[in-house]
């Protein structure tokens, strides 16, 4: 039998964030501390699930995605 391909590896998402969480909701705060970020330019790589993605959304205008494999 063949061999599938690498679908079944889990995909993953790199983020870096580029705005400051300083006079943000906590929500926020909490957020990308949830995506592993506590700094300024700091990347993090994370597995691509939709509940990553969210987050992801919600603070939109505090992250960048860098890469999605």
């Amino acid at each position: 039998m063949a061999k599938k391909p690498a679908a079944d590896a889990a995909k993953t998402i790199t983020v870096e964030q580029i705005g400051s969480p300083i006079r943000r909701e906590a929500k926020q705060r909490q957020t990308l501390v949830g995506l592993k970020l506590n700094k300024l330019h700091r990347t993090s790589t994370l597995e691509d699930t939709p509940a990553v993605r969210g987050m992801i959304e919600k603070v939109k205008h505090l992250v960048r995605v860098v890469d999605g494999q």
